[in-house]
């Protein structure tokens, strides 16, 4: 029978638990398979983010030999801003691991552990989803908490106006000819010169994250319709617009965000659509730091922490924790466009 005093192995110290949870697979997520974030390991709970503000302007022909004009200081903003902590625990108790028998107390210890990773693999699941979330928000300019209050808004951090909602009117009956290629050539105007010389000729794209009803009524538009019947890719309209799958229309590739099964703790509004700038260098980022204990100070951060809490006490339970202190951040939240299907 395993005993409690089994957590004393150094399988189940700090540093063990936490090289072993950052091994294991992460729970697939659209954001975050995308590799939209570029990460960044600190060794502070804050983080300095430097806001440049470079500008192109004309210059004014003079005659030779006169004074030349003189350019203008680059105007610069450096500001710190503190990560967030991600906590959970799952306490498992002694009547949990009594029943395991002891062949042997390698396979006593290999038992045990496999318990407890599976308390862990739980806890991982819903770190990730929180990074989704945080994700969501971050490519929104607004990233929330667990009860949707706002953690940062990016817009009011960097004091830029977020942008318009544009209406796409995509429930007319009589649609005007060519109405919704111009919104696509509208938008990727606009999101262009918000991100002026960061947007990368051939690379950077913009793509759509639709809520249910947007996305069934852009795929059934006329005008889209009328597009893929006309070309080769007609199969298109059977195999790739169907729930949760994604097309190309207009320069924009637009997809229909899958979130949460309740289609609001993590999702897109189901009449709504976010435009995310995808292939722009350093547009959107985040920042791990180092776990709050002793063995982690001053350390580059990791996604994950792990460690073991123990009833010193009574020895009735152990308590594996997860940590992770994140933040998510778009730098021009400007080119952040959004829409609604009416």
């Amino acid at each position: 029978m395993a005993t409690m005093d089994i957590f004393n192995d150094d399988a189940f110290s700090m540093v063990s638990l936490t090289g072993a949870i950052n091994k294991q697979p992460y729970l697939p997520s659209f954001l975050g398979d995308l590799g939209l974030f570029n990460v960044k390991r600190v060794r502070t709970e804050n983080v300095a983010i430097e806001d440049k503000n470079g500008t192109l302007s004309l210059i004014r022909t003079s005659e030779r030999g006169t004074p030349i004009e003189e350019a203008s200081p680059e105007k610069r903003n450096i500001r710190d801003f503190r990560t967030s902590r991600i906590a959970k625990g799952s306490t498992i108790k002694a009547a949990t691991i009594q029943n395991i028998r002891a062949f042997g107390s390698e396979l006593e210890l290999k038992a045990v552990e496999t318990e407890v990773m599976d308390h862990e693999v739980g806890i991982v699941r819903d770190v990730n989803l929180t990074w989704e979330n945080m994700r969501l928000g971050a490519v929104q300019g607004i990233v929330t908490d667990a009860d949707a209050s706002t953690i940062y808004n990016w817009f009011t951090e960097w004091g830029v106006a977020q942008p318009t909602e544009v209406d796409w009117d995509l429930d007319n009956a009589s649609p005007a000819s060519g109405a919704v290629r111009q919104l696509c050539n509208s938008t990727t105007r606009t999101a262009m010169r918000a991100l002026g010389g960061l947007w990368i000729p051939g690379r950077s794209y913009l793509l759509a994250l639709c809520g249910d009803n947007f996305f069934d009524n852009i795929t059934q538009h006329p005008e889209v319709r009328q597009t893929f019947l006309n070309t080769q890719e007609a199969a298109d309209l059977r195999d790739n617009h169907q729930a949760f799958s994604a097309f190309r229309y207009g320069g924009i590739t637009w997809v229909n965000y899958r979130g949460t099964d309740d289609n609001s703790t993590v999702a897109i509004n189901t009449d709504k659509v976010k435009f995310v700038p995808i292939g722009v260098p350093g547009l959107f980022e985040v920042a791990f730091s180092p776990s709050e204990a002793l063995p982690y100070t001053n350390t580059p951060g990791l996604e994950l922490y792990s460690m073991m809490v123990y009833d010193k006490d009574r020895q009735f339970w152990v308590r594996p924790e997860v940590y992770s202190y994140p933040l998510f951040y778009c730098t021009r939240p400007a080119a952040l466009l959004r829409g609604k299907r009416t």
